[in-house]
């Protein structure tokens, strides 16, 4: 895909800023769009785009469980019925 997006879960990270989503999702919707810098009639769709990915990207960190990581050692791995994640 891009090299210039980094890794945002643990282990590769102690902890992720709003800035370092925002700047994985910008580079993304770049790489998808094929646009750096969007013409002022894509402008719009661009920055959705980029908010729709930034969200996209929070979800699926707060929902990652890494086995043996800070968030599996408080418990985040298991259910409501204490059954195991995967």
């Amino acid at each position: 895909m891009c090299r210039s997006i980094m890794t945002l879960r643990e282990p590769y990270v102690d902890s992720v800023t709003p800035e370092q989503i925002e700047a994985a999702a910008l580079q993304y919707v770049r790489k998808i769009s094929g646009f750096r810098a969007p013409a002022a009639h894509n402008a719009e769709a661009f920055q959705t785009a980029v908010a729709a990915v930034a969200d996209a990207t929070r979800t699926l960190l707060d929902q990652l469980v890494v086995r043996g990581g800070r968030q599996a050692a408080a418990g985040a791995g298991t259910t409501e019925s204490g059954a195991q994640r995967d």
